[in-house]
């Protein structure tokens, strides 16, 4: 059985395809949404999802989120005694998701389609491939979160059409064009950028919360200086606030810091004036991908959303206008990735039902080789960038151009290979370098065909060939800087496996112990110690391991929490 995941900032979902429709997996919560958060608690022992973003404000020390930012670098994360990278915080979400399907499906599950944004580097998809790796996975394709999207909808919708994607998920933000035709869906360009997202909105309302209230004088006004436990309640505040805003007029942000408490209403149409220049980003990455289409807005039929960050009314209301007409709302934005992911799983598995889809897609960024170009006959001007294959390309693809010598007895051309859309070399990524022997003549005298050939997994050939020898050269960019080796995966995994992993079957009291301490931190006086109460009940009942009793008290407490917050958070 091949799985689909959406592996998100925020969220992570996993789904699969299954007599003939997608099928979204729950967790032991019951939820199909999996907080990408990971933990540890206090024996050692590793907690994944909703359990780990409760620990978040109590135990920051221990606790990790956010980190799919970081994936493709080597930023490393502490926890505890411990340190980790990017793509291993990763793998520990894949890791549950995994045990959740294979719980769901009664059998071992060994594959998956994982989604990944349009605009992620060669670096960030090949840190992805090591996090499924890490988990035990073998990862049949990356799939670009627009295109996983797409195919949900397509699938509902076979008539022939163009429409774009609008994918405004925690981190990152995407948006790809379509084309609808005879059973294929093609994808016409792709656009992004990988660090605005729903997340921003968040950091936006905490920033202006310490400019406006009397903490940004006693803290410091700068969201990145706060202690990591003050920056964590902060955001949690900063969330549910954003949160309310999409249903509601006006919300309210109130924390508590040394015996002080600080408060700062905040009204919609304040905030989307704060947010004027978060969406303003917004609409860059849109022209682009309508130019690199040669689309016009009045052609496309629909537009669709997608993740969580598009249910902010202004984000829609910024679509509408850009358009001049309404965004699709019949797909729930936080599940449609997956959806999609499942249904090209079921296509990898060639399933009947599903024989008259043909899918394509793009490169996401222009790949080539750096140049020396002839400024007159005696001046010369290196460091500049000769693309080999245009971003918005289909692959898979194979592009050549030649290039030749630029000096006389030249016996080596040093062919470096970078991804990027600048023009000079230095402001793109470097992936990697071939040395090709020549021999030595004047100036010009020896030509090179360079050959790139991208596929649809994001692997990049490049093959040289000396057109006066035949004699080829070729490299296989397979490693980034940034990027974990095969031997580093090797060792990784052997400590990873010594790890202890939370039972799943204990997911629900776990979490439900990690939002007590939270609310017992966060409250005073009777409310306190009526908390601190129901957490000795429950122990007990955990202690005495009646199943009865847990059940009982497990509700009652839910209840007691879930009164407490209602009281407190929107005051």
């Amino acid at each position: 059985m091949i799985v689909g995941i959406d592996l998100g900032t925020t969220n992570s979902l996993v789904a699969l395809w299954r007599d003939g429709a997608a099928t979204l997996v729950p967790n032991p919560l019951g939820q199909f949404l999996t907080p990408s958060c990971v933990g540890f608690l206090d024996d050692g022992t590793l907690i994944v999802g909703q359990a780990a973003r409760e620990r978040l404000q109590t135990h920051p020390q221990l606790s990790a989120a956010l980190f799919k930012r970081y994936m493709g670098t080597s930023r490393a994360v502490t926890l505890g005694t411990q340190t980790f990278r990017p793509e291993e915080l990763s793998s520990f979400v894949l890791r549950a998701l995994k045990a959740d399907a294979e719980t769901f499906l009664g059998e071992p599950v060994t594959e998956a389609i994982i989604t990944v944004p349009a605009y992620f580097s060669d670096a960030q998809r090949k840190a992805t491939r090591v996090a499924g790796e890490l988990a035990g996975l073998k990862v049949e394709r990356l799939l670009n979160e627009p295109t996983a999207a797409a195919l949900a909808y397509g699938l509902q919708n076979r008539d022939e059409s163009k429409f774009l994607v609008f994918d405004l998920g925690g981190g990152t933000f995407d948006v790809s064009i379509l084309e609808l035709f005879e059973g294929v869906m093609e994808v016409r360009a792709s656009a992004g950028d990988n660090f605005l997202g729903g997340e921003d909105f968040v950091t936006l309302l905490m920033q202006t919360f310490l400019q406006q209230t009397a903490l940004g004088q006693r803290v410091g006004t700068r969201v990145e200086d706060l202690p990591p436990p003050l920056a964590i309640r902060l955001r949690v505040v900063a969330e549910y606030a954003k949160r309310a805003l999409t249903n509601a007029a006006t919300a309210t942000l109130q924390i508590e810091h040394t015996g002080e408490t600080y408060t700062w209403q905040v009204d919609a149409d304040t905030f989307a004036a704060l947010a004027e220049p978060l969406l303003e980003r917004l609409r860059i990455p849109v022209e682009r991908a309508l130019r690199d289409a040669r689309i016009r807005p009045a052609e496309l039929h629909s537009i669709m959303l997608a993740g969580g960050a598009t249910r902010m009314p202004m984000v829609r209301r910024l679509v509408s206008r850009m358009f001049g007409r309404f965004p699709l709302v019949n797909f729930n934005p936080d599940e449609v990735v997956a959806l999609g992911a499942a249904v090209q799983a079921g296509l990898k598995m060639r399933d009947a039902a599903l024989d008259e889809v043909v899918m394509t897609d793009v490169t996401p960024y222009s790949m080539g080789i750096e140049i020396t170009e002839r400024i007159t006959p005696e001046r010369m001007s290196k460091g500049h960038y000769l693309p080999i294959i245009e971003r918005n390309s289909v692959v898979p693809i194979s592009q050549v151009k030649s290039i030749e010598t630029v000096q006389d007895n030249q016996r080596v051309i040093e062919l470096r290979i970078f991804q990027g859309e600048s023009p000079m070399v230095v402001d793109n990524v470097f992936l990697g370098n071939l040395r090709i022997p020549i021999a030595a003549k004047p100036v010009g005298a020896v030509k090179v065909d360079v050959r790139f050939t991208y596929d649809v997994n994001g692997i990049l050939e490049a093959e040289c060939t000396v057109t006066e020898t035949g004699q080829k050269h070729v490299l296989v960019i397979e490693e980034n800087p940034g990027v974990m080796t095969p031997e580093e995966v090797r060792q990784r995994l052997q400590t990873l496996s010594t790890i202890k992993i939370h039972p799943r079957d204990q997911t629900e009291n776990r979490t439900l112990m990690a939002r007590a301490e939270r609310v017992y931190q966060q409250q005073l006086g009777s409310q306190r110690e009526a908390v601190g109460h129901a957490i000795a009940v429950f122990q007990d009942a955990l202690e005495r391991q009646d199943r009865d009793a847990i059940r009982e008290v497990r509700a009652a407490i839910k209840r007691q929490l879930d009164a407490i917050e209602s009281d407190t958070l929107f005051e």
